[in-house]
């Protein structure tokens, strides 16, 4: 910030009378010559010399409304806590399949890894969640791919299939 930029009658950045009307006898001069004294009477002097005397007085109302209108503010009921036992942590969530055949949901604070299937590695899907129940939906055919109810101390939820290749599948050989 230069010299041009200073605040006008400033003589110096950081020292001098720099305008400052409780500090020297030139600013306050100066401020007293325009009618506006700093502590003198505070923001209602202020609103008198800048809005003129009918300002103060323009914005309060009359006794006998002041009333009306608390009577009519006390009368209206409150906001209470309600019954929120019904309510349900509802979401939707977009995402992918991973390449091992999982999606990861955080619930409660805690990464849960959801075993779909290797099978859909890769697909887009829609997870849409109802507190602990949890349904995996194909995003570009809505193939309901799996549902299941989160276990909350487990961090995998397994698939519920044996592990392995499928009985009765051959495995092919080069």
């Amino acid at each position: 910030m230069g010299p041009a930029a200073w605040p006008s009658g400033s003589r110096t950045r950081w020292g001098g009378s720099g305008g400052c009307p409780d500090r020297c006898p030139e600013g306050r001069a100066r401020h007293s010559a325009r009618g506006v004294v700093p502590g003198a009477g505070g923001v209602p002097v202020l609103v008198l010399q800048v809005e003129g005397p009918g300002a103060a007085a323009a914005g309060s109302a009359p006794p006998a409304a002041q009333s009306r209108d608390q009577a009519a503010y006390h009368a209206r009921p409150r906001a209470t806590p309600g019954d929120r036992t019904a309510d349900t942590h509802d979401r939707v969530r977009v995402d992918r399949i991973d390449d091992t055949g999982t999606v990861s949901l955080r619930m409660n604070g805690r990464l849960h890894h959801i075993g779909i299937g290797r099978t859909h590695a890769r697909t887009h899907v829609l997870l849409l969640v109802r507190d602990l129940r949890i349904r995996v939906i194909n995003a570009a055919t809505g193939e309901l791919l799996r549902e299941l109810t989160l276990d909350p101390s487990r961090n995998y939820q397994p698939t519920g299939k044996p592990p392995g290749p499928q009985p009765g599948r051959k495995r092919r050989t080069p």
